[in-house]
């Protein structure tokens, strides 16, 4: 992605992402037209770095195959995002703009085809929205849980490079309370704007 050095911050990447779990999974088709497929996906950190993200897709989708074939993608994670309007300037000649919170993650994939892997998949996914749900799943009958699973594509996604854009207008200082002020009676998403601008201390 393009990313001026005043919006880089890898260090935030992995708060994103799992603030933010639902992702794009984008590559290239057999006709070099790209595919895109929207999937919640967990993030297992890595104490040498090499963070991998854990998924899955229905396995009549075309995409898993090209990802066999072609074992590279991009997952994209998209946070809050918001309009900033020229009145939070001191002066007259600004422009509107659009703020916001993304992370774009090349990544390897291996495919996962052990119904035990994907089981553990399952549930490191369960964990982290509704971890009182394992319990029923652990209870429902073999030949319907085997079913299910044979009807997805597992994988593992090897993070190789990431990128953590953090677009706050920080190189315009004099607009920071204005644009603080103006989201904070916003939306949910424009709020959760200003949680960033105090994380990165642009507002107190």
């Amino acid at each position: 992605m393009y990313l001026p050095k005043a919006f880089d911050y890898p260090q935030h990447a992995r708060t994103v992402m799992r603030a933010h779990p639902f992702a794009s999974l984008v590559s290239n088709g057999a006709d070099g037209f790209p595919q895109a497929s929207g999937l919640p996906l967990h993030l297992q950190a890595m104490d040498d770095g090499n963070d991998i993200l854990w998924g899955h897709l229905a396995l009549g989708n075309p995409q898993c195959k090209r990802l066999r074939e072609h074992p590279q993608a991009l997952a994209i994670f998209h946070g809050p995002s918001a309009y900033l309007s020229p009145s939070t300037y001191p002066d007259l000649e600004r422009v509107p703009t659009w703020c916001y919170v993304m992370v774009q993650a090349k990544v390897r994939v291996a495919m996962v085809d052990e119904e035990q892997a994907k089981d553990a998949l399952l549930k490191r996914i369960i964990g982290d929205h509704e971890p009182a749900y394992a319990a029923q799943w652990r209870g429902l009958s073999e030949a319907y849980t085997s079913g299910m699973l044979k009807r997805i594509q597992a994988f593992a996604l090897h993070i190789e490079s990431v990128q953590c854009a953090l677009k706050l207008n920080q190189h315009r200082p004099e607009s920071h309370a204005a644009m603080a002020e103006q989201w904070s009676q916003g939306d949910t998403q424009a709020q959760a704007l200003v949680a960033w601008m105090k994380t990165l201390e642009m507002v107190a």
